[in-house]
């Protein structure tokens, strides 16, 4: 009767370790949907939103980093005028990284990239500017006692 009442508690609580191990596992697919799976799809929608709205007139970039204007679209691929000589050539949509819109240059995007980082970097230059003027005040404070050694040998 004892061996028969411990082997039933051993097997129930087996049944709910196993279910805790179980409901373990499906929280953190769940998470990991949250946290990975759907972001990504987000972003891939999006840039697969961009591609189908190129129009002709666009100034595009490539994956392969060749910036060209948009004079024909097809289903499946653009085709691009690309340099002073106005060299025609076929892409897949897929190749295309950005869309700088109609008339915008390269050199532009990239311009406005930068001063956007340099107003990140002044924001955050601020706060670090107080501890770099308190490091270089240290140093000062150290170096003249270093010459007065090198002139003693």
């Amino acid at each position: 009767m004892l061996n028969q009442s411990i082997l039933l508690a051993k097997a129930q609580s087996n049944a709910t370790g196993g279910f805790m191990s179980f409901g373990i596992l499906i929280v953190f697919i769940v998470i990991m949907y949250f946290f990975m799976i759907r972001p990504q799809r987000k972003k891939d929608k999006e840039t697969q939103e961009m591609r189908n709205a190129i129009k002709v007139g666009d100034d595009i970039i490539t994956i392969g980093g060749i910036v060209g204007k948009v004079v024909k679209v097809r289903e499946e691929s653009l085709v691009i005028a690309v340099g002073a000589d106005k060299v025609k050539f076929e892409v897949m949509k897929w190749s295309v990284s950005t869309v700088l819109g109609a008339g915008e240059k390269a050199s532009e995007k990239k311009s406005a990239a930068s001063r956007e980082e340099k107003a990140e970097e002044e924001k955050n230059g601020k706060k670090n500017s107080i501890r770099i003027l308190k490091k270089k005040e240290d140093e000062e404070a150290q170096t003249p006692e270093q010459p007065a050694e090198k002139e003693e040998k």
